[in-house]
C-alpha cells in the first residue's frame, strides 16, 4: 500500500558512466556495435574519444556522433592525460582498435587510473599481454576483456549447471567457431577488416585463431570452468598469398582428464557466425549455438533431450538476471554485448562507492585476455613444430 503522506523524495538515479573510447571512428565496424551496447542499459554516456588513426578523420567521427570538438582527440596519449586532468574526465574507456594498439593504449589510461574495457585479443604478443596484466594490478582499476559470448542468458544457464554438478565431471568439451567471409583474398580488394586481420603487424601472429579462435576458447573456459593444460594445433593458410592461418585445428588437455577439440575457420562457406559448443560429462551432456542463442539443449543420461529456453521454465537465476524480454522475443548478439557493458557499470559503480562487487556479476578480465594470448602463443608454437604437445603459459 502507497503511503499518500510520505514526502520523501525518490532516489536519484546514478549518473551515467562517462565512457570514452579510442577507434570505431569512419570504417570501423566493431566499434558501433561497443556504441550500441554501453547505451543499451542506460549505463553510460560517450563523452571524449580518439576515434581514428588521424586527427582529421578523429575530428570529423567525433562530429558524426555528437562529441564536443574539444574532446575528439588527435591520438591515445593525448586523450588519456587530458581526460585524467578534467573534473569531468571519462570514468572508463573502450578500445577498439585494430589488435597492434591495444596494449599501447590500455597502458595510457591504465597509467591515469581510468578503468578499461578493451576489445579481444588483449595484445599483439604474450609477452605484451604480461607487462599488462601486471600494469593492471598496480593500478587497481577494472579491466574488463569484451569476449562478449560469455553475456549470453544461455551460456550463463550453461555455466550455472555445470558448476552445480548436473553434468557430472566433465569429459569432453567440442567447440567450433566457423565463418566464410575469408574464403577468397578479399584482403587483396581493399577491405578494411579484412586487410588489418591478415596483416601480422596488424593483428599478431594469429589470424583466425587470434579473431574468432580466442571467442571459442574463452567460450569453452566459461562454461566449463576448466583451463587446459597443453594443446597441439595445426594453423593453416588455406587462400594463397595469405600470411596468417585462415583455418585451425587444436586438441586440448586439462588438468583433471578432460579433452577438447577447438576448429575456427574462416574459410567454410555456408558459414557466417557458427559459435557453436558441446560438452559432455558423467551425467549428461549440453549444447549451444550462438546462431539460436535462446535455446540450450540438456540431455540428461538415460532421458530424451530437452530444450531450456531463455525467459521460460527451467531457466536458472544465472540465466535470469541477465534476461531483458519475454521468452519467444529473441535476444541476441547486441544484448549479450550489452550484458558485458553493464556487469562492468556495475563493477564501476561498486568500486566509485567503495563496495563490493556483488557475487553475481561477471564478466571476461584482463585474466581472460591473459589467457587468449597464450593459447594463440602455443598454438602458433605447437603449429610450426608439426603440432607438438606444447603447455601453455599461465
Amino acid at each position: 500500500m502507497i503511503d499518500a503522506t510520505d514526502k520523501t523524495p525518490p532516489a536519484a538515479a546514478p549518473r551515467r558512466i562517462r565512457l570514452g573510447m579510442v577507434g570505431g571512428g569512419e570504417g570501423a565496424f566493431i566499434g558501433a556495435v561497443h556504441r550500441m551496447a554501453a547505451r543499451l542499459d542506460g549505463d553510460y554516456e560517450l563523452v571524449a574519444g580518439a576515434l581514428s588513426s588521424t586527427p582529421e578523420k578523429s575530428l570529423r567521427s567525433g562530429a558524426a556522433l555528437g562529441l564536443d570538438p574539444a574532446r575528439s582527440y588527435p591520438d591515445f596519449a593525448t586523450m588519456a592525460k587530458a581526460e585524467a586532468a578534467r573534473p569531468d574526465g571519462i570514468d572508463a574507456v573502450s578500445i577498439v582498435t585494430p589488435n597492434h594498439r591495444h596494449a599501447p593504449a590500455a597502458l595510457a589510461f591504465l597509467e591515469q587510473g581510468i578503468h578499461v574495457i578493451c576489445d579481444k585479443p588483449l595484445a599483439t604478443s604474450l609477452a605484451e599481454a604480461r607487462a599488462l596484466r601486471e600494469a593492471a594490478a598496480k593500478s587497481g582499476v577494472i579491466f574488463a576483456v569484451t569476449y562478449n559470448y560469455s553475456g549470453y542468458p544461455m551460456v550463463r544457464q550453461a555455466r550455472a549447471m555445470i558448476a552445480a554438478g548436473e553434468i557430472g565431471a566433465v569429459r569432453v568439451i567440442q567447440v567450433e567457431y566457423a565463418q566464410d567471409w575469408l574464403s577468397e583474398p578479399v584482403e587483396q580488394t581493399g577491405q578494411k577488416q579484412a586487410a588489418w586481420r591478415t596483416d601480422p603487424a596488424q593483428s599478431g601472429a594469429g589470424g583466425a585463431i587470434g579473431d574468432i579462435g580466442t571467442h571459442a576458447y574463452q567460450l569453452a573456459h566459461f562454461m566449463s570452468g576448466l583451463d587446459p593444460v597443453a594443446l597441439s594445433a595445426e594453423l593453416t593458410s588455406f587462400v594463397p598469398g595469405r600470411r596468417l592461418d585462415d583455418n585451425v585445428q587444436v586438441n586440448l588437455r586439462y588438468a583433471g582428464g578432460a579433452r577438447g577439440t577447438l576448429w575456427a575457420s574462416q574459410v567454410a562457406p555456408g558459414n557466417e557466425n557458427g559459435l557453436r559448443i558441446r560438452i559432455y560429462g558423467e551425467k549428461g551432456g549440453l549444447e549451444w549455438a550462438q546462431e539460436h542463442p535462446n535455446q540450450l539443449k540438456w540431455s540428461p543420461l538415460g532421458e530424451a533431450p530437452r530444450i531450456i529456453a531463455r525467459g521460460a521454465a527451467g531457466a536458472n537465476a544465472s540465466a535470469a538476471r541477465v534476461t531483458r524480454v519475454p521468452s519467444g522475443h529473441p535476444e541476441g548478439y547486441l544484448e549479450a554485448f550489452a550484458t558485458i557493458y553493464t556487469e562492468v557499470a556495475r563493477a564501476i559503480r561498486a568500486r566509485q562507492a567503495g563496495a563490493a562487487l556483488p557475487a553475481e556479476v561477471e564478466f571476461p578480465t584482463i585474466a581472460d585476455g591473459f589467457a587468449g594470448m597464450a593459447f594463440i602463443e602455443a598454438a602458433v608454437a605447437s603449429s610450426r613444430d608439426d603440432g607438438r604437445w606444447t603447455t601453455i603459459a599461465t
